[in-house]
């Protein structure tokens, strides 16, 4: 289960920004996750309860939010947002598509006090 891995490296980030910024505690947790990140929310949201035990974000609320999946379609030129990497172009039809985005995860912010 990656996403356990995924929560340490979370906590890392916390921990390495309370110590810079200087706050004591994260009172909401907001993550984006791309479409195609592969990342479980619900494993992610149990690896995140055990992980940030004893940290400054102990018992912080989380949000995740979705981010498209994004591509660039040879056959028209545009960017476009795609539900599935194998997934035509919802303007053209074609089916040359270069995936741009979607599969980042990162930290958007903390409500921190």
């Amino acid at each position: 289960m990656h996403e356990m891995s995924l929560a340490e490296g979370i906590r890392q980030i916390i921990d390495e920004q309370a110590r810079a910024q200087g706050f004591g505690r994260v009172l909401r947790l907001r993550l984006e996750i791309g479409r195609f990140a592969g990342v479980e929310k619900p494993a992610l949201e149990f690896a995140l309860d055990v992980v940030l035990r004893g940290s400054a974000a102990e018992g912080a609320a989380l949000d995740m939010l979705d981010l498209p999946g994004r591509a660039l379609c040879y056959d028209c030129g545009q960017a476009v947002s795609i539900d599935n990497r194998l997934d035509p172009c919802p303007l053209c039809g074609g089916g040359r598509l270069m995936p741009q985005g979607g599969d980042e995860m990162r930290i958007k912010d903390m409500e921190v006090i």
